[in-house]
């Protein structure tokens, strides 16, 4: 069974999905701006929903840091940029597909 993780580098605005340690799947990512920054630590993925409506795309899944979690958007070109209010913010189909793997309390570690 596979023991999968996420790690989000805020520094490369990139989550990765590791089974075990090994790197399984990279993502490009949007992340918190400077006022509203993307915090850091260890968290877990607490609750998921699909077609949540409003900025955050087709998929959200809450992190155990309320208010936070890692989500589509109706905004794809803010991938890859410095713009949510903390969140994580993937591409829909990316998101999509993420969600079908990692099952809830799925770790999830942000770094700097």
């Amino acid at each position: 069974m596979p023991s999968y993780r996420i790690i989000v580098d805020l520094s490369d605005r990139q989550l990765y999905l590791l089974d075990g340690d090994i790197v399984v799947r990279g993502f490009p990512v949007g992340i918190g701006k400077m006022l509203t920054q993307t915090p850091t630590g260890e968290f877990t993925i607490v609750n998921k929903q699909a077609n949540p409506g409003g900025p955050f795309g087709a998929f959200w899944m809450g992190l155990s840091k309320p208010h936070y979690g890692i989500h589509g958007t109706n905004d794809p070109a803010s991938i890859g940029r410095v713009v949510s209010h903390g969140c994580i913010r993937m591409h829909n189909k990316d998101v999509v597909e993420l969600a079908g793997i990692v099952p809830i309390r799925t770790r999830v570690t942000i770094r700097p």
